[in-house]
């Protein structure tokens, strides 16, 4: 969410440990075992680490401002 939130856009989340029925489901639709998941325009981006590479690297604001725009 840090993350996130430094690239300074609009975003929503759902707190999935919060709701058992989504927790189960989401692995399994995403073929991705971990929480947080990030998706951009409904595309599974991946989990903590690759966010916090994708912002380190300066890709994940404009992957994020990209996808607002388009």
């Amino acid at each position: 969410v840090h993350c996130i939130e430094s690239c300074g856009v609009d975003f929503a989340s759902v707190d999935v440990l919060a709701n058992p029925d989504i927790r189960q489901t989401l692995p399994q639709y995403s073929d991705w075992p971990t929480f947080p998941q990030l998706y951009v325009k409904g595309e599974l981006i991946g989990g903590s680490d690759i966010i916090a590479e994708l912002f380190q690297q300066g890709d994940l604001e404009h992957m994020l401002r990209e996808a607002i725009t388009a």
